[in-house]
């Protein structure tokens, strides 16, 4: 007999929310009730799941789900993402760590809640990636790696051994840094960050 699963909203109806419906469906562990997107766009749907609401409805949708991941993007800036976070967490959500089946997290690495790891990227022993993150599709985040809270590692990009991510710093596709390098604010994508 099956486990039921958890119900879930989802915080942003754009193109990282289809990503992590995708990552969601995969996982089997929560059931999407619904996405809070604009206004204007609530009985919209996204890849079949529903727009139920929007910001201001999140305190009532409380009621029928205690449960939230953010699920807009972060490229240009995080401040949706880190204003999403702080309203969540002051109507009293749950914010769990989103980790995709086809991903690896050493079972001695920390991930801090809100985060999502997507598809097919690695997560070795005795890294720290801190809240509301995305680690995006084959990123690579190798051993004592710290990454800070509000952070993008975007698609294929290889953080070594020892490098600290500052928080709200974005690393973009491709980018690869050397080991034990410090890293803030925005990286550009397929660049050598020393």
């Amino acid at each position: 007999m099956s486990q039921a699963r958890e119900s879930i909203i989802l915080v942003g109806g754009g193109g990282h929310c289809r990503s992590v419906i995708d990552v969601i469906e995969q996982q089997g562990k929560y059931q999407i009730i619904g996405i809070v997107d604009l206004k204007e766009l609530i009985g919209q749907q996204v890849l079949g799941y529903p727009v139920i609401g929007c910001d201001d409805q999140l305190p009532e949708l409380l009621e029928r789900c205690r449960t939230a991941v953010i699920t807009v993007g972060h490229l240009r800036s995080n401040d949706l993402r880190l204003k999403l976070y702080e309203l969540l967490k002051d109507i009293g959500y749950a914010l769990p760590v989103i980790i995709s089946p086809l991903a690896y997290v050493s079972q001695h690495a920390e991930i801090g809640e809100g985060t999502v790891v997507m598809h097919h990227a690695l997560i070795n022993a005795n890294a720290c990636v801190g809240k509301n993150c995305i680690i995006n599709s084959k990123a690579l985040i190798e051993h004592d790696v710290q990454v800070g809270d509000h952070c993008h590692i975007s698609t294929a990009s290889v953080l070594n051994g020892g490098v600290v991510v500052a928080d709200h710093t974005f690393v973009g596709s491709n980018a690869t840094s050397k080991q034990e390098a410090e890293l803030t604010g925005f990286i550009k994508a397929g660049s050598l960050a020393k």
